[in-house]
């Protein structure tokens, strides 16, 4: 029997593998954006403006609407929404730079994961 204070439950939230997956698919697709801006476009100008402002603009949402710590508190459907643009974003890039196979992997497992999030969500 302990008399040391317990920390408060709600202070601390609970990560679990899925929001750990989560976090590495939001990397890759702002990665995937940004190689698809340099290698689908010509250099300099169309190049640089898609390959920096394609993630700029993925982090922009998804920090405005998606994160953990979003500005905006929105409807669960519209963060999926936006969830949904992101991701398939990622995905057709990389079906245009001619890896369908990463595409399909990207895409499947981002919707896998997104069904698991969005049913933890909805349920409370």
């Amino acid at each position: 029997m302990s008399n040391a204070p317990q920390p408060a439950q709600s202070a601390q939230p609970k990560i679990g593998p899925n929001d750990i997956l989560r976090f590495f698919l939001e990397l890759f697709a702002i990665v995937s954006l940004g190689i698809f801006g340099f290698t689908a476009f010509a250099l300099p100008w169309p190049g640089i403006l898609v390959g920096i402002g394609a993630p700029a603009l993925a982090i922009l949402l998804w920090g405005l609407f998606r994160s953990p710590k979003a500005v905006f508190r929105v409807d669960p459907f519209v963060k999926a929404l936006v969830e949904i643009a992101v991701f398939s974003s990622a995905a057709i890039a990389w079906w245009i730079m001619g890896q369908p196979v990463v595409a399909v992997v990207f895409a499947v497992i981002a919707a896998v994961s997104g069904i698991i999030n969005g049913r933890k969500e909805l349920a409370g």
